[in-house]
């Protein structure tokens, strides 16, 4: 494989994107149902304005999409494939990793 910077750039930007433990814990409950931005806020305890700019982030990424109905938007996890990579990093926080061969 040949260095593309725009390709490894688009890696990391959706790296970035998860990035942050509050939008790792979205991506995780958005992979058990949909959710409305008022039950992230009640899990998280954070204001609204700061749970929507998380999940902004998430969906700009595109791992997430938003469908509004009526006055609550809902968000629901379009990348489920997400969760093989978090098994890889349990792997690696457990040690597991080598031993494993981490095929995760």
């Amino acid at each position: 494989m040949s260095y593309d910077p725009k390709h490894f750039t688009e890696r990391a930007r959706i790296i970035k994107a998860l990035a942050h433990p509050v939008r790792l814990f979205f991506v995780e409950e958005l992979a058990r149902q949909e959710c409305c931005v008022c039950e992230l806020t009640a899990m998280v305890g954070f204001d609204i304005s700061t749970v929507s700019k998380h999940l902004s982030v998430l969906k700009n990424a595109g791992i997430v999409v938003d469908d509004k109905r009526g006055n609550q938007v809902f968000y629901r996890l379009v990348t489920p494939c997400i969760l093989n990579f978090f098994g890889c990093i349990e792997a690696v926080i457990n040690g597991e990793s080598e031993a494993t061969n981490c095929a995760c």
